[in-house]
């Protein structure tokens, strides 16, 4: 059974932390009391997941606590109460991190829901961080690429990262654009606060904006309880926007408005409430064809594209084919509890020479059914094994062994060609080993590239 949240409630008033307990024990909390500041640190030691903290105690001001927690980082949430303060304290707190600021009188309704809404906005932050762990542990913050194209991409994307500037990142399906969305997050200062993400092609039009800006119980049919949404979650982070050009015509406009103004409005309230966040966007589509076709708002696509980012497909960047197959034979036969194969050269080679229609994806997907179908016990995978598992056709084929009109040693030759330069694409363009793979020693591989005219 999952362990009940613990808050502890610290004021001066035992009426109010009697009345505070009790709601709080119905509700299933496990609930500690202080009375003073001293009371408070010493029943911080043990730990809490939240904190009601007034603002006014007999030996100093709350707002003093909260502020020294803040210099070491808080370790959980602050939700501030007080019957006298001001707007100053209102603000003040806010800065210092505070979650929210209730005023008492404190009705039971306000008082569970605000909790609630932190809790579950501290489970998501938690949650988040462990991914970003595991990403770390895993190298997933990586973004491998030898291939110039790739470099040049993962070097500018870098420099995007240490900016505020907003992303947009285009490419086909498959090519990693979240990926890419992930790594400027996490090389950006912002690497600490929430990641947040949103397909806006698989949320349905009525909803998105539910999604976006969230919304207030009884908003809507089936709205039984307020929703925070993806801005307010990605508050001091980073929002991906994945798929941004199928996000429908009505939806654009009140994006744009956001972005305009960093104010959302939740679906059915009146507050406007004041959002930080990064905005990352991607889109497979030629956005600027959406827009002479009337689908896609070209004020918005200026503010979304301060700088726009290019992911190549794999088949335009072969090289790196190895460094990846690698890379997913380890993830792969770690996630299906298999031990990591070997491919053959020739393996490799004929990796090599499919054009991956669903690019990276495709890959990592084509490497984890080699891996799970493999013989038990059998270490080296030749192109046998590899070829009854690669897709048939767009593979990056030889000439056709007869055309009319060339010679035979014309067509020999134009075979060889194709054959050594994608052996040599299928290896870094290093010689030695592009040689290995194709039996042949290393002297009169050389030999062959200068009487095919090719350099390397």
């Amino acid at each position: 059974m999952a362990r009940s949240a613990r808050i502890l409630v610290v004021d001066d008033e035992p009426n109010t932390r009697t009345t505070l307990r009790r709601a709080l024990e119905l509700e299933g909390y496990d609930v500690n009391t202080a009375s003073t500041v001293r009371e408070a640190r010493d029943a911080l030691k043990e730990g809490a997941d939240l904190c009601l903290l007034d603002v006014r105690l007999p030996d100093g001001d709350g707002l003093d606590l909260l502020s020294s927690l803040a210099q070491g980082g808080l370790p959980m949430p602050v939700v501030m109460m007080s019957g006298h303060a001001t707007i100053d304290d209102a603000v003040r707190a806010t800065q210092l991190g505070a979650r929210d600021f209730l005023e008492k009188p404190i009705s039971q309704d306000r008082l569970l829901l605000t909790i609630g809404n932190v809790l579950e906005l501290r489970r998501l932050e938690q949650e988040n961080a462990a991914l970003r762990e595991e990403a770390r542990v895993l190298g997933d913050d990586e973004m491998l690429g030898r291939a110039p194209a790739m470099q040049a991409l993962i070097a500018q994307a870098t420099r995007v990262a240490a900016s505020e500037g907003r992303l947009l990142i285009t490419g086909e399906n498959g090519t990693g654009k979240e990926l890419l969305a992930r790594f400027v997050h996490r090389s950006s200062a912002r690497r600490d606060r929430p990641f947040v993400s949103l397909n806006c092609a698989a949320v349905p039009s009525e909803l998105i904006e539910s999604e976006l800006f969230g919304h207030e119980k009884g908003a809507f049919t089936g709205a039984i309880k307020q929703k925070v949404g993806k801005f307010e979650r990605a508050h001091r982070g980073t929002l991906f926007l994945d798929e941004v050009g199928d996000m429908p015509a009505a939806m654009q406009a009140k994006l744009l408005r956001v972005l305009q103004t960093g104010e959302v409005e939740r679906v059915g309230g009146n507050d406007t409430i004041r959002v930080d966040a990064r905005v990352l966007s991607a889109t497979n589509k030629d956005l600027r064809a959406e827009i002479a076709a009337g689908r896609f708002r070209e004020d918005l696509y200026y503010r979304l594209n301060v700088v726009e980012l290019a992911i190549p497909p794999l088949r335009d960047r072969k090289s790196d084919i190895p460094v990846l197959v690698e890379r997913f034979l380890i993830e792969t036969s770690a996630r299906n509890h298999r031990k990591v194969p070997k491919l053959s050269d020739h393996a490799m080679g004929l990796l090599a020479s499919y054009d991956y229609p669903g690019n990276v994806r495709e890959l990592r997907n084509l490497i984890e059914r080699i891996v799970i179908l493999a013989a038990p016990g059998e270490d080296v995978l030749d192109e046998r094994e590899v070829g009854k598992l690669l897709p048939l056709g767009r593979r990056s084929e030889p000439p056709a062994t007869y055309q009319p009109g060339k010679k035979l040693s014309e067509l020999v030759d134009e075979a060889e060609r194709a054959i050594v330069l994608a052996a040599l694409e299928a290896h870094n363009n290093v010689v030695a080993e592009a040689a290995r793979s194709l039996g042949v020693e290393r002297s009169n591989f050389h030999k062959k590239l200068k009487a095919l005219g090719i350099r390397a």
